[in-house]
């Protein structure tokens, strides 16, 4: 309390003398019962401030969903108490709350405006190198950028871009699937069922019957009339296709039997998967780099193709030119199957998982570095850093029984893998986010707990390449997480509790958001200030762009105002002691610097005591000596500040000849 009574003390002339005086300084001389009471205020205000923000929230949601590669998980219902204990336990998990999916975790995607990036539904980053992105924005508009190896951004030429491109041949087509290869080549499935297909397309990879190379979005067709597509996968350089009714197409490189036609020529264009899978209804389909693997409505388990590091799950090593069963998963209901570079992992529908194949980087989570030629449980009890479980059924104690409630009911709802990299992840019901394999260059042998939210996160900071493993959804509808909320309900009369009127308009604002963003504001909206019994405020000191940038600042965290009217905001934000946004106003007015209005922007960083910004218009004057002495400005400077410029120059050697 003395340090707030000692701030405010040294603080609040500066902060009020312009508008309000010294009149209700009183209060800090008042004794410590008035002071504590003020301390209380301040507390009761963070309360409704929270409030607040859960009023503009409320009855909003939202989802992160994704095209997987696999089936998807189904959302896990609410936790359920075992049989054996009739009032649940407290849960140990780690509470965690989801947040929306941010592509700006992907370096291409910094290369967007904030604007564009609002209008992003679905997005995926790919290539060898991670340089190659491509998304849809709400308007089921196509764009791509990057590095176009390969052809791979299907715009029609070999030209890469820095610049978002669109795909018109795609526009109002629904996206519902999207998978890449390593040419790469890419695959697109719509809600129509229609498949695109364009890229890399050396060994008939595109589906169209020949090996040109697709600079454009092409419509594969060939054995596919009649056929609704709504799910693709590529490896390397093969593709597969899952169709409405559960059946599988396959085409493109087939050395190691990949395509599953029982031979190893190259398959030019789509044909049906059939020997084992004949009469059965596939569910969900995944690609390792020369391996294919399918998933049945049943839980049951296929894989074809190479077979070298055991990435099948059959028991052995050799390669399988049809589908073969995966014998070790009978009597397990697998859900989702997801394939990385040379390795595999299931999810069953009790939450388990199961891996296999190559282990080379830990990637199986296994502890150590072998690799597996049939599927091996992971995250088993002791793994997930709970201690020792006891056998469901066993006698328990109350202790026993609360780690048996959190084992039974933190399941994991989804895992992630994908052909370019040898990284899996996983995500359990309660929001908790491990990864394991090649992280950063790092093999990771078992599974680690990470503070992401979302599986999403571990590849875009920790794969190798930074690649996307799934097409990524970002359902906007009217979910808006908190900052956006704020952002909205910023100059909204309809939630409003409090008006600023500046040059006769009036700006909305919400007394709660203002006292907990600002010091200034906390300070005035004190019971004992009659501004706080006021409905409306006149401002008269600075203009209203300036003042409504200043207000908006305090909802978004963002300035956007021409170098002119950041020198009024940075007089504004030196009066309330903003250092933050006077940090933001000098670097606005660095980035507008110009020979015309470089004087005037010396001129307020001396007045408004900004060195940092004073020194960097100086440099600027000096350097363009001829051209700013040229300039009004210049003339109309007071000649005091004149005299101490050209005295200051001189000393610098402006004026040598």
């Amino acid at each position: 309390m003395g340090a707030r009574v000692a701030f405010l003390r040294r603080n609040c002339s500066h902060y009020l003398g312009k508008e309000y005086g010294k009149a209700d300084e009183r209060w800090l001389h008042s004794d410590p019962t008035i002071v504590s009471l003020e301390l209380l205020t301040v507390v009761l205000d963070g309360i409704l401030a929270l409030v607040l923000v859960y009023a503009i929230v409320k009855d909003k949601h939202y989802s992160v969903s994704g095209d997987s590669g696999g089936l998807t998980a189904p959302a896990s219902p609410s936790p359920v108490p075992p049989v054996l204990t009739p009032t649940p336990p407290p849960r140990r998990a780690r509470v965690r709350y989801q947040a929306m999916v941010d592509v700006g975790k992907w370096p291409l995607f910094t290369l967007l405006g904030a604007q564009e990036v609002s209008r992003i539904r679905q997005a995926c980053v790919f290539g060898t190198s991670a340089n190659e992105a491509i998304y849809i924005t709400q308007d089921d508009e196509v764009f791509v950028f990057g590095l176009n190896c390969s052809n791979c951004l299907g715009t029609g030429d070999s030209q890469s871009t820095m610049v978002p491109k669109k795909l018109d041949f795609l526009r109002g087509k629904k996206v519902v699937s999207l998978s890449y290869g390593s040419g790469p080549h890419v695959l697109l499935a719509t809600e129509g069922g229609e498949l695109f297909a364009w890229g890399h397309n050396g060994y008939s990879q595109l589906g169209n019957g020949t090996t040109n190379q697709g600079v454009s979005p092409i419509l594969v067709s060939t054995n596919l009339q009649n056929k609704k597509i709504t799910q693709v996968a590529c490896g390397s350089h093969h593709s597969l296709a899952l169709t409405h009714d559960g059946e599988v197409f396959a085409w493109g490189y087939n050395n190691c039997g990949q395509v599953g036609s029982g031979a190893t020529a190259n398959q030019p264009t789509p044909r049906r998967v059939t020997n084992c899978l004949q009469g059965k209804v596939v569910m969900g389909i995944a690609c390792g780099q020369t391996s294919s693997m399918a998933v049945l409505d049943n839980g049951e388990v296929f894989g074809w193709g190479y077979n070298g590091n055991g990435q099948l799950g059959v028991g052995n090593n050799g390669n399988q030119l049809t589908p073969c069963r995966l014998a070790a998963l009978q009597g397990l209901c697998v859900l989702q199957i997801a394939s990385g570079y040379a390795h595999s992992l299931a999810l069953t529908d009790e939450g388990l998982l199961y891996a296999w194949g190559a282990n080379t980087y830990g990637q199986l989570g296994t502890g150590n570095k072998s690799n597996q030629l049939s599927p091996v449980h992971i995250m088993a009890e002791k793994e997930r850093g709970e201690g020792e479980w006891p056998a469901v059924g066993s006698k328990r104690t109350r202790e026993n029984t609360e780690e048996a409630w959190h084992r039974e009911t933190d399941r994991i709802v989804e895992i992630a893998a994908c052909h370019s990299t040898h990284t899996s992840a996983c995500k359990t019901q309660s929001g908790q986010v491990y990864m394991w394999g090649q992280c950063r260059g790092q093999s990771i042998v078992l599974p680690h707990l990470t503070h992401f939210s979302c599986t999403d996160d571990v590849f875009a900071c920790f794969a190798t390449p930074s690649v996307m493993w799934r097409l990524l959804s970002m359902e906007h509808d009217d979910f808006l997480t908190v900052a956006q909320s704020l952002r909205k309900e910023f100059d909204s009369p309809e939630t409003a509790d409090l008006k600023f009127s500046l040059d006769g308009k009036y700006i909305h604002v919400h007394k709660a958001v203002l006292k907990i963003r600002c010091e200034h504001f906390r300070s005035m909206f004190q019971s004992h200030w009659t501004e706080d019994m006021k409905e409306v405020i006149e401002i008269d000191q600075f203009s209203y762009p300036v003042y409504r940038s200043f207000l908006e600042f305090l909802y978004t965290d963002n300035v956007d105002l021409p170098p002119e009217d950041a020198i009024g905001l940075l007089d504004l934000a030196t009066s309330y002691c903003e250092n933050r946004l006077k940090r933001l106003c000098q670097h606005i007015i660095k980035r507008g610097i110009t020979v015309e209005n470089a004087f005037s922007l010396l001129s307020a960083a001396v007045r408004y005591d900004a060195e940092d910004l004073e020194e960097f218009c100086f440099k600027f004057c000096v350097n363009h000596l001829t051209e700013v002495t040229q300039t009004a400005a210049f003339w109309q400077i007071d000649g005091n500040m004149l005299k101490e410029f050209i005295c200051r120059a001189s000393r610098c050697g402006a004026f040598k000849n």
